[in-house]
């Protein structure tokens, strides 16, 4: 899932490496709004989730790895 993870989030942002990331998404402003709405959209429709407005939290976008912890946990709900 990581990989696919990581896919999306190359297609919305090319100029980042996510493999290597030594700052915070959200919170070293990497991502902006307009990339949010994109990845959300791609997680929704790539992983049959539904991320709500409660989910959009710096702390679940901060890194690839919050982002699949994310994706994991609605996929149980």
């Amino acid at each position: 899932m990581r990989e696919k993870v990581i896919k999306i989030l190359e297609d919305v942002r090319a100029d980042i490496d996510f493999n290597n990331l030594d700052k915070k998404l959200m919170d070293d402003e990497m991502l902006d709004s307009f990339d949010i709405i994109s990845i959300v959209g791609e997680f929704n429709e790539a992983f049959g989730v539904d991320i709500s407005v409660d989910d959009l939290l710096p702390e679940n976008f901060n890194t690839p790895e919050a982002m699949v912890k994310l994706i994991v946990k609605l996929q149980q709900e």
